[in-house]
């Protein structure tokens, strides 16, 4: 799966290297790209404002464009494939029925661009990495914020739990990397 600024993503045969199928088109640069855990579906995320959910056989979207009110940085599948999380240039990150692109909760709201989001483990838990200089931890089908931010001196670029859901690490631009304890009064596990 590639992800492009022609306004695309694209299936590969890993073999043969040629495009499976025709290309997931969208109106802007294509920033993300990933398949959910069964391999079924494709989710694109794209500077046009919208995340996608595709087919990967046939290329054809499922459900509705999952829309934000800028870029959308980032897209994942919960564990189970049910899910999707959008992170998006709006300052928000967002929870959504990946076989219809209906929302889920609230909107996981931050002070500036989202550049990441991601489910941990289990599904229950979305993390968030910022440029206003933190991450979070949101219950996932609430978008309820869960303990305090985490903050670094610049933007928090990525964010994600460790397999056993009780860390947190994350990556800024202020030349640092940090692990925390995440801030879950119930462990993940």
């Amino acid at each position: 799966m590639t992800a492009s600024a022609d306004h695309t993503a694209r299936i590969w045969e890993t073999i043969a290297g040629k495009p499976a199928g025709e290309p997931l088109q969208h109106k802007s640069y294509v920033w993300q790209a990933a398949f959910s855990p069964d391999g079924k579906w494709v989710v694109t995320a794209s500077a046009d404002g919208t995340a996608r959910v595709w087919e990967t056989q046939t290329g054809k979207p499922v459900g509705q464009p999952m829309h934000h009110n800028g870029v959308v940085k980032s897209a994942a599948f919960s564990p189970d494939g049910k899910w999707v999380v959008t992170a998006s240039a709006d300052g928000t990150a967002q929870v959504w029925e990946g076989a219809t692109g209906e929302a889920v909760g609230e909107p996981l709201r931050h002070g500036s661009v989202v550049n990441s989001a991601v489910f941990s483990l289990n599904g229950k838990w979305v993390v968030t990495a910022s440029t206003d200089r933190s991450a979070r931890v949101w219950e996932a089908s609430t978008g309820k914020a869960v303990g305090e931010p985490m903050q670094h001196n610049n933007d928090v670029l990525l964010a994600a739990f460790g397999p056993d859901g009780k860390w947190v690490v994350t990556e800024s631009s202020d030349y640092t990397a940090r692990v925390w304890e995440a801030p879950l009064e119930v462990p993940i596990s």
